[in-house]
C-alpha cells in the first residue's frame, strides 16, 4: 500500500469521534445530561425555553448537514428542503391521520430519507459549487410544491400543527411528574433535547462504522479512497440519505414546536442558518453542531437587546433602519467569515487538545 493511502486509512481511523473517550469528556457528558434535566426545573421564562428548544432542534438538523458536509465533504444548501418535508409529513401523519409520536416522528424522518434517496443518484453526480447550486434549487422547488398542496400543507396560508407529542401517558404538552406540572415549553425542551442526545449517539456510531470511515476517506481524498476500494456513489448516497433522515426528524419536531408552519418557513435563510451552525460550531465533530446551535440561537436575543443601544436598528413600527432579523443575518455572515479566516475548526477547537506535530519525513515503514 502506498504512503498516501496508508496515511489516509490511519487518519480516518483516528478522526472517528468518541463521545465518552476520555474522563473529561465523560464528566462533561454527565454534566450535559444533568443540565438537560435541571434547566426546565429551574427556568420558568418561556422565551428562554423556546430559544433553547429551537437550538436543540436546529442542532439535530445540523447533525445531518454535518454528516454530509463535515464528514463527507459534500456542500449542500438545500437542507431546508428536507426539514420542510419532515415538518409537513409529520403534521399529515400525526395531525391529520392521528398517529402517535413514536410513529409519526420516525416516519417523517423516513419520508425525508426516501426523498433524499431518490434525489441523491442525480444530485451527487455533481461536485463542489455545482452540487451546492442544485441543492439550493431543491429549496425553491419544495416551496413551490408545498404551496400547491393545500390539502396537506395548507397552501400559501400554511397549516396549524396538531400532531400529538405524547408517548403513552406521558404528554410533553402537559407534562406532569408527581406533584410538578410542567408547561408546554418545559415539556418540549425535554423532548427536543432527549431526541438530540439519541441523534448524537447515532451519528457517533455512524462515523465510526465502516460506512462512516468510507465517507471520511472520500472527503479527505476521493481518488485514494477509490484505490482503497471505496465505492464512491453508494458512499455518497448513504451520507445523503442519513443526512435527509435527520433533517426530517428535526422538521417534525420543529413543526410541533412552532405549532404553525408555512412553506416560506423552509427557505434559503433556514439552510444558511444550518450552514452557519456547523461552521461556527465545528465541522466533522458530534459536539460542534450543539455548540453552534446554542451560539447561533442566541443571535436573535443579542439583536433584540442591541436594538435599544444601536441607532441603526429599527424599533418596532419604525420605517427606517435595519430590522432585528436582518441584523441577525448580518451577524451570521460576519461570524462565518471570522471563523473561516481565523478559527476554521469552530468553537469545538477550544475544547480539543492540539494533536502532536507529525514528522515531516516519512518513516521507514512507509517507504517500504
Amino acid at each position: 500500500m502506498s504512503t498516501q493511502t496508508t496515511a489516509l486509512a490511519r487518519r480516518t481511523g483516528e478522526e472517528a469521534p468518541k463521545l465518552f473517550g476520555t474522563w473529561p469528556r465523560r464528566v462533561l457528558a454527565v454534566l450535559f445530561l444533568v443540565a438537560i434535566l435541571m434547566v426546565p426545573l429551574n427556568v420558568g421564562d418561556k422565551y428562554v425555553l423556546t430559544i433553547l428548544t429551537a437550538a436543540a432542534i436546529a442542532a439535530i438538523a445540523a447533525q445531518g448537514l454535518n454528516l454530509l458536509t463535515g464528514y463527507t465533504g459534500q456542500i449542500s444548501l438545500g437542507h431546508a428542503f428536507f426539514v420542510g418535508a419532515g415538518a409537513f409529513a409529520g403534521q399529515f401523519l400525526g395531525g391529520q391521520l392521528g398517529l402517535p409520536l413514536l410513529v409519526w416522528l420516525p416516519l417523517a424522518g423516513i419520508f425525508a430519507g426516501l426523498l433524499g434517496g431518490a434525489i441523491a443518484p442525480f444530485a451527487l453526480r455533481l461536485r463542489g459549487p455545482y452540487l451546492a447550486i442544485v441543492s439550493l434549487g431543491l429549496v425553491f422547488l419544495g416551496i413551490y410544491v408545498a404551496r400547491n398542496l393545500p390539502a396537506i400543507t395548507g397552501g400559501l396560508n400554511g397549516t396549524v400543527v396538531t400532531a400529538p407529542v405524547a408517548i403513552g401517558p406521558v404528554d410533553f404538552a402537559q407534562l406532569q411528574v408527581g406533584p410538578f406540572l410542567f408547561s408546554r415549553e418545559q415539556g418540549m425542551f425535554l423532548l427536543a433535547w432527549a431526541v438530540l442526545v439519541l441523534v448524537m449517539l447515532a451519528v457517533a456510531n455512524i462515523v465510526r462504522s465502516r460506512s462512516g470511515r468510507a465517507m471520511q476517506a472520500v472527503r479527505d481524498h476521493d481518488l485514494a479512497a477509490e484505490v482503497l476500494g471505496v465505492r464512491m456513489l453508494p458512499t455518497l448516497t448513504n451520507a445523503f440519505v442519513a443526512s435527509s433522515v435527520l433533517a426530517g426528524l428535526a422538521g417534525g419536531l420543529l413543526a410541533v414546536h412552532l405549532q404553525y408552519i408555512r412553506p416560506e418557513n423552509f427557505g434559503v435563510p433556514l439552510s444558511m442558518e444550518y450552514l452557519a451552525i456547523i461552521v461556527i460550531g465545528g465541522m466533522a465533530s458530534v459536539w460542534g453542531p450543539v455548540l453552534g446551535a446554542l451560539f447561533v440561537g442566541l443571535v436573535p436575543v443579542v439583536a433584540v437587546w442591541a436594538a435599544d443601544y444601536l441607532p441603526f436598528i429599527a424599533q418596532p413600527g419604525e420605517l427606517y433602519g435595519i430590522t432585528t432579523t436582518d441584523f441577525g443575518l448580518i451577524i451570521y455572515g460576519l461570524l462565518i467569515i471570522v471563523f473561516l479566516l481565523y478559527r476554521r475548526s469552530g468553537l469545538i477547537s477550544f475544547f480539543r487538545r492540539r494533536p502532536p506535530t507529525a514528522p515531516s519525513h516519512p518513516s521507514k515503514g512507509d517507504n517500504e
